[in-house]
């Protein structure tokens, strides 16, 4: 496996090299690891997709792209309050 250079601000290298470390991991150790585990925007919607069917596979839980406006609306709302407080 080859290696690739990447330049960051020290702060934020030293902060990861931070986090690492609590992880017990060295820090290229830790940046393959996020490497492996995070997902891009497209895997991220693939498996939210794969969610919703399995919900409508298991209960029919599949709201129409309005409802589903207002039940966001809703939890925005909630969300909203809760902070007030």
């Amino acid at each position: 496996m080859s290696d690739a250079n990447i330049r960051i601000p020290a702060e934020a290298r030293d902060r990861l090299a931070r986090i690492a470390s609590s992880e017990g991991m060295s820090l290229r150790g830790y940046l393959s690891h996020l490497a492996e585990t995070l997902l891009t925007a497209e895997e991220r919607a693939a498996r939210a997709e794969e969610a919703r069917a399995a919900l409508r596979t298991w209960n029919g839980y599949d709201p129409s792209a309005s409802e589903q406006a207002e039940l966001d609306a809703e939890l925005d709302r909630r969300l909203t309050e809760a902070g007030v407080r």
